[in-house]
């Protein structure tokens, strides 16, 4: 049985409960515990804090984990690095108040500065010959500046809207964060093959992601311009259609220009286009 650590609540928690369920982790029904064993595969979840993810993995609570970059740099964990998810993404940022004249990391000179992640801060200003005081807090670290407690704070930016809400910009972004899959170093064989089996399925889902299955039927005099629109995963399929000077064809595109590619296809004769969601990719 191959245990899992993922955040108890949050947006990281949501994220990864779906990427559980797409990949087929179905967890038994239960309110209020610590941990569920799935249906009909070999893993049970743990839910944790997410500062607490790193170090249970790394002296073997939990097998494996799903934790923020943030979490796992700032708790310098002996837990290997697997895999990046490349969802919860999110960054940390040093921000002051929005009325300060802000010239660049010289201002950072002598103030005080709230957050929860003072290993991380704490190198970044050791690199940059700044000299600054911490004031560490487990949470809200944004309304440190508005007490009184702190000159500027180093926290989480996903969106922005704290800071904003707060009365504060973001001036420094000192590193980018997303999901990673944590292990311990001496995982057994029987829990690295199921990990594997796992990575399978994490795989399918994230090829899937973005990606739309098209089906369409082209005069066969404008294939070669319309193949060049749909590469696929290889190359399209085409099929020869009952009307003579037609044909089928079947390929897969990106969400991210597929208005595009579907206009310049109807404007090649493309026509009966049919476009399909895609669940799961196996390469």
């Amino acid at each position: 049985m191959l245990r899992i650590a993922i955040q108890s609540k949050g947006r990281l928690n949501e994220d990864t409960m779906a990427l559980l369920d797409e990949a087929g982790i179905k967890l038994s029904k239960a309110k209020r515990t610590l941990l569920l064993s799935a249906v009909e595969f070999p893993v049970e979840v743990l839910f944790l804090r997410d500062d607490d993810i790193p170090q249970s993995v790394a002296n073997g609570v939990a097998d494996v984990g799903i934790v923020g970059e943030n979490e796992w740099v700032e708790k310098g964990s002996e837990a290997e690095l697997v895999k990046r998810l490349g969802f919860s993404k999110c960054r940390l940022s040093l921000a002051i108040p929005k009325d300060e004249e802000y010239g660049g990391l010289e201002w950072f000179q002598g103030k005080t500065i709230a957050t929860s992640y003072p290993n991380i801060l704490r190198d970044f200003l050791r690199k940059n010959c700044i000299d600054a005081q911490f004031h560490e807090i487990s949470g809200s670290v944004e309304i440190a500046p508005g007490i009184g407690l702190a000159d500027a704070i180093f926290d989480i930016v996903s969106s922005g809207s704290t800071l904003i809400s707060n009365q504060l910009k973001e001036v420094e972004v000192v590193m980018k964060s997303e999901a990673l899959l944590i292990a311990n170093k001496n995982l057994t064989e029987a829990n690295r093959s199921i990990l594997d089996a796992l990575l399978f399925r994490f795989d399918a889902v994230r090829e899937a992601s973005g990606k739309k299955y098209v089906l369409l039927n082209a005069p066969k005099e404008r294939l070669t311009e319309i193949i060049r629109l749909l590469p696929g995963m290889k190359s399209p399929t085409v099929t020869p259609l009952a009307d003579e000077g037609w044909v089928s064809v079947q390929s897969v595109i990106t969400e991210k220009h597929f208005w595009e590619i579907i206009g310049k296809l109807k404007s090649l004769g493309a026509e009966g286009i049919l476009v399909i969601p895609i669940e799961k990719m196996i390469l």
